[in-house]
């Protein structure tokens, strides 16, 4: 499997396990909703940047969502 894939779906397992939805995560990583929606849909590249703010709104280390 793609790296890239593997990585978009280890955002939306640990989003789903926390039980937010992509709505949630949106504000609390403040990205957009769509963007999020995107990501999980294996559209969108993420910046290092996005990916230090996702990982804090799912209360993991960067790394984490490398696993």
């Amino acid at each position: 499997m793609d790296i890239k894939i593997k990585f978009w779906n280890k955002i939306r397992d640990l989003r789903k396990n926390l039980w937010i939805s992509q709505e949630k995560l949106a504000s609390l990583s403040g990205l957009h909703r769509t963007y999020i929606w995107n990501v999980e849909r294996w559209e969108k590249n993420l910046s290092l940047e996005n990916i230090e703010k996702i990982a804090k709104s799912l209360e993991v280390d960067i790394k984490d969502l490398f696993l």
